[in-house]
Parts: structure tokens; sequence; C-alpha cells
């Protein structure tokens, strides 16, 4: 009687090596060498988007808008703002004006203020650590 291998301990092992490799893989990222030279301050984090408001002026005002969601003392209200080269003085405007809206509710707010190629302003609440704990937020 002669048994003949069919090789399926060698497909198995290579499904194994495959799966290591992709953990292994996966958990590169966190131990990146680069974070070590970035400065706290270039590493805000964000969570998730839980709701998302945009302006609109057949919309609500944001005000509505945060009277109509569930409060979280967890939740952190991040303003976005994006402005073309020569506008910033009106998204700075524009989000301060979101921003003291959203404080008049006691919301805890973020704002974050970038360059880019397009303007746009939303908002959204997210579990975002606290403001006294993230670096990069302003408050006021």
């Amino acid at each position: 009687m002669s048994l003949r291998s069919d090789g399926t301990w060698q497909i198995i092992l290579a499904d194994l090596a495959l799966i290591l490799f992709l953990l292994t893989l996966l958990a590169v990222p966190g131990a990146s060498a680069n974070k070590a030279d970035d400065p706290p301050a270039q590493r805000a984090e964000f969570a998730p988007s839980q709701a998302l408001f945009r302006p609109d002026t057949d919309g609500p005002g944001l005000d509505e808008w945060l009277r109509g969601q569930v409060r979280d003392p967890r939740a952190t209200l991040t303003i976005h703002a994006r402005y073309r080269e020569g506008d910033s003085d009106a998204a700075w405007a524009n989000a301060q004006a979101l921003s003291k809206q959203a404080r008049d509710l006691d919301w805890p707010v973020r704002l974050v203020i970038t360059q880019s190629n397009s303007a746009d302003l939303y908002a959204s609440i997210g579990y975002d650590a606290p403001a006294d704990e993230t670096a990069g937020d302003d408050a006021n």
C-alpha cells in the first residue's frame, strides 16, 4: 500500500504565513519611527463624526441643529474651516461665528482652520479627547 501526499499541509502552512505577514503589516504603522520626530501639535487626531453640520441658507443654523442633537459630555464639536489663499480672514470669521453659537449652548468647541484649494466650512460632533488633553485645541 502506498500513501500519496497531496500537499494540503503546504497550503495550510502558506495560509498561516500569509496571515502572519498581514498581521505584522497592520502593526507596522503604529510603531512608526517618524512619530517621534513630529511635534505633538502636528498630530491632532479626530474621532469619526457622529453627526455632521454644513451651513445652508435653507436649513437650520448651527444653534438649532445642536439643540436637536443628543448631548453627551464626551462629545466635542469640531469646526473645520478650509480657505483658499488670501481668504483666511473670512474663514476665521465664519468659524468664529459658528463657535460662538456652540459655546452659547455650552458645547466644547475645537476650531481647525487650514489652507486648501477649495473653501469649505462644516462642524462635526465626535468623541475626541477632551480639550485639555488634545494638542492644538482652541476652546475660545
